[in-house]
């Protein structure tokens, strides 16, 4: 898939379909997470992969939406050391547009209460909980390339360009 196409076509989505995610494509979502930049490349993060049915019940009850990590195949808990949410914002990014690119869908949540999180996952002292993305395919089929990106980018529930960009 045309990388500006996955950006363009990709949504948040929160109903996922009872099918498993292939071993190689949630290796693929792990490994863009790995390869993503970080600031004096430290890779200040670890990536939890949560599959374990009973787990992901006890981790949904930490974000705000439960449903969107209790209906998933996959989540993934984002930890990272310090203060380095760009860093691990990087690389949900990189997993949630590698996902879509095998068409995974995926879906970031926030935490009301992250130490409760931490908590359950055992993390260290200095560990917190970024995020949690859940991941699975959708439960209403997508297919991006079933129209073109200006269509795409003029579908988006978003600022407008020119409301947003400013040039100088």
């Amino acid at each position: 898939m045309d990388t500006f196409l996955a950006i363009a076509s990709k949504r948040d989505q929160r109903q996922y379909a009872d099918r498993e995610i292939p071993e190689e494509v949630v290796r693929r979502i792990l490994e863009a997470g790995r390869i993503a930049g970080s600031a004096g490349n430290k890779q200040p993060w670890r990536f939890l992969a949560l599959e374990d049915p009973e787990l992901l019940n006890r981790v949904a009850e930490t974000v705000y939406t439960p449903g969107n990590i209790s209906g998933c195949k996959l989540a993934v808990a984002i930890v990272v050391r310090g203060n380095r949410g760009f860093d691990g914002g990087r690389a949900a990014q990189n997993m949630m547009l590698a996902a879509w690119n095998d068409g995974v869908t995926s879906c970031p949540n926030g935490m009301p209460d992250a130490s409760k999180a931490a908590e359950i996952l055992g993390l260290g002292e200095d560990e917190h909980v970024l995020n949690v993305i859940s991941f699975g395919y959708p439960a209403r089929e997508r297919n991006p390339e079933e129209r073109p990106v200006e269509e795409w980018l003029s579908r988006a529930k978003r600022k407008p360009f020119d409301e947003l960009v400013e040039r100088r």
